[in-house]
């Protein structure tokens, strides 16, 4: 599905001394390595570990704080109805505090997951269905080399194409504090760092399926 709007963006939004802080309280908490798909809730073995970093690597920290919530909100609100979505939600997964350090990255994928979560029927996500995306910038671009948020906003995966013809750079984003929000069934990557680290926020937003 093609949107008159791909994604929404909002330059330096949020404060230098936000940013900080969140670096700062995050990289006091234990990282953990970044998992996805059908690794996302298991124990890995050495062979599920190799196989899994060759489509991302990255270290991650959980965050569940209400302060980072309430700063993060009214950004996805307004980019929900200024880029004329109007989708429909309820809910926000815990926040996810990604760092990529040399060589790390995460290649093609989208958010968007293939089927309403049916955990629990009592827990306030069941039935549910990843609608919006949000990646905050804690980082400013000058502090690393390479790490670009890549999009392609065709309906199939881009890799089995070419995507030289259809890669959209991200430039929106390089800014420390700048918020880039958008569907999550939109395909996207982000290249490996060559130099430096690049810290960010990912945030996804719920609701009941598309009807």
């Amino acid at each position: 599905m093609r949107f008159k709007n791909d994604y929404w963006h909002f330059p330096s939004a949020l404060t230098p001394r936000f940013c900080d802080e969140v670096i700062k309280y995050a990289s006091s908490k234990k990282e953990t390595m970044a998992k996805t798909g059908i690794y996302s809730a298991k124990k890995l073995s050495k062979e599920e570990i190799k196989h899994l970093k060759r489509n991302r690597d990255a270290d991650v920290v959980w965050l569940e704080d209400p302060w980072i919530y309430r700063e993060l909100h009214p950004f996805v609100k307004e980019a929900n109805k200024k880029a004329g979505w109007n989708f429909e939600w309820d809910r926000s997964e815990p926040i996810q505090f990604t760092k990529y350090k040399q060589n790390q990255y995460y290649d093609w994928h989208t958010d968007e997951n293939y089927k309403p979560y049916d955990r629990d029927i009592n827990h306030p996500e069941y039935g549910k269905i990843r609608k919006l995306s949000m990646t905050c910038q804690l980082t400013d671009g000058s502090e690393y080399q390479g790490g670009e948020l890549e999009f392609d906003f065709r309906n199939y995966t881009p890799h089995t194409r070419d995507e030289s013809k259809h890669l959209i750079k991200c430039k929106e984003i390089l800014p420390k504090g700048s918020i880039i929000v958008f569907p999550s069934s939109s395909w996207h990557r982000v290249k490996p760092i060559t130099k430096g680290i690049r810290c960010s926020l990912v945030l996804w937003h719920l609701g009941y399926p598309f009807k």
